[in-house]
Parts: C-alpha cells; structure tokens; sequence
C-alpha cells in the first residue's frame, strides 16, 4: 500500500504554503522529512494525514483518495505523533495509550481483555510501563512523547507519521525512538518522520526529502540526498560532512 500526494499545493485559508510537491511513502519503507523552520514540513504532514485540505492535488492511500475514507478507516491505517501534545486532563498514562485502541472500537466503549494486552505490549515496548498508573500530566516531556508514541502504536497501524518524534526526549531515548522508527520500517509499516538532525536521518531512513520554502529541493536515497552541500544549502549554514575509519557518517554544522 502507497501514501501518496499528488501535485500538491498546501497552506491555510489566508496563505499559501507550497505548491507542486509530490510525494509517496510505501509500506515497508522510512522517510525522513528535513527542512528550516517555515518551510512547511508540519503543514504538508497535515495534508497528508487529512487534518488539512489540499488546495490543489490530492492525496491518495491505496487505490482510493484519502477524501473517501471515513475518520475511522484513516485512523485504522495511519497513526500521528503530533510535535507537542498539550496534557489537560490527568489521564493516567496507561489510559492515554488506550485511546490509540479507539480506532478498533469506540472511544466511551469499555477496553476488551484483547485491548489491554496490546496497550501493555507498547508500554514495555517503549520502556514506560511503570508509569502505566501516573498521571499523564505528572510526567516529564520526554515521557509524554514515548506515551504518544505508544498510543500511535496501539492503533496498529499501517503507517506512522511523526512530527519531530525526538525533539523533547534525552539523549539516551532519542536513540531508542530511532531504533523503533528503524524496526517499524522493517516490520512493515510505512514511516514518516520530520528532524532537523540529519545523524537521525541518515541512521533511520531509507529515503530523504529535502523541503525549503514550501519546494522540494531534494529527494531520494538517503546516502544520496544528505551531503554537506544539500544541507548547507537547505539550512543556509555550512555544514561539515563527517566519515570515519569504518564509513559510519555524521553532519556537524560549523
């Protein structure tokens, strides 16, 4: 099965935010999403996942235009970490993942035995089983974005799509969520995910899509894409290409 957006043009009632992009995501593969704040990386992920309208183009899952779906199919085929999640009621944190099983059923209908063993299966998943009876609103940032993560998952989904997964977790859980964005794509799932760290690019996805100012400027393998003088220009900074002994790679910029 393909993700895909045809001829886009993307943006919000008062303003355009890009035009002409294209892109696809299959199952099964990861694709990692760069770009300068602005650029409209949040905006076409919106698109993609329905939260926002086209204004030109159209986004197809499938054989059918992503349009045809009802909420509840979308949901059951596409799973989102949104950037930041504002915490208002004090859910606890197993109840949160939860509600990633709505898709599967109701939101007010109460969670079946076959419910609560894959909730617990992505609490361990993620390393945060001990906080299954905290509040979610007593726990950290980066707690809260492994709970997101979790509650993606428990929707089991075909496709994940990520806004920025790492931004609020330590150093130690962003390898951990890089780790997990690598094995969904080897399990099967379609992942994409927007960074501005082109190390968790390059280590997690098979394909880069490079966006500036609402254009694609770059698209391809990640190897190929990601070099010092697609970064330098995508960011406006120069940017330091970095390969040791054993060919593993990193991007520093100076």
């Amino acid at each position: 099965m393909m993700l895909e957006g045809h001829s886009l043009s993307i943006g919000y009632r008062d303003r355009l935010v890009g035009s002409g992009l294209d892109v696809a995501l299959r199952t099964g593969e990861v694709l990692a999403l760069l770009g300068p704040n602005g650029g409209g990386k949040t905006t076409l992920l919106k698109t993609l996942l329905g939260l926002l309208v086209p204004k030109a183009g159209e986004v197809r899952l499938g054989d059918r235009a992503l349009a045809d779906y009802s909420s509840r199919e979308r949901a059951r085929l596409i799973a989102y970490v949104p950037q930041s999640h504002a915490a208002t009621f004090a859910f606890t944190v197993e109840t949160v993942v939860l509600m990633g099983r709505s898709a599967h059923g109701n939101l007010f209908s109460r969670p079946t035995a076959a419910d609560r063993v894959v909730v617990a299966r992505m609490l361990e998943r993620f390393g945060i089983a001990h906080l299954a009876d905290r509040p979610y609103t007593m726990i950290s940032g980066g707690e809260r974005q492994l709970a997101l993560l979790a509650r993606a998952l428990a929707q089991e989904p075909q496709f994940v799509v990520l806004d920025e997964p790492t931004a609020s977790l330590d150093f130690g859980n962003q390898g951990r969520v890089m780790r997990e964005i690598r094995a969904l794509g080897a399990s099967g799932h379609g992942v994409l995910f927007t960074t501005h760290d082109p190390n968790h690019a390059m280590r997690a996805a098979d394909r880069a899509c490079l966006l500036r100012r609402g254009a694609v400027v770059g698209e391809g393998a990640a190897r190929d894409v990601l070099t010092s003088d697609s970064l330098s220009a995508l960011y406006g900074a120069k940017v330091q290409h970095l390969t040791d002994a054993s060919g593993d790679q990193a991007f520093l910029p100076e």
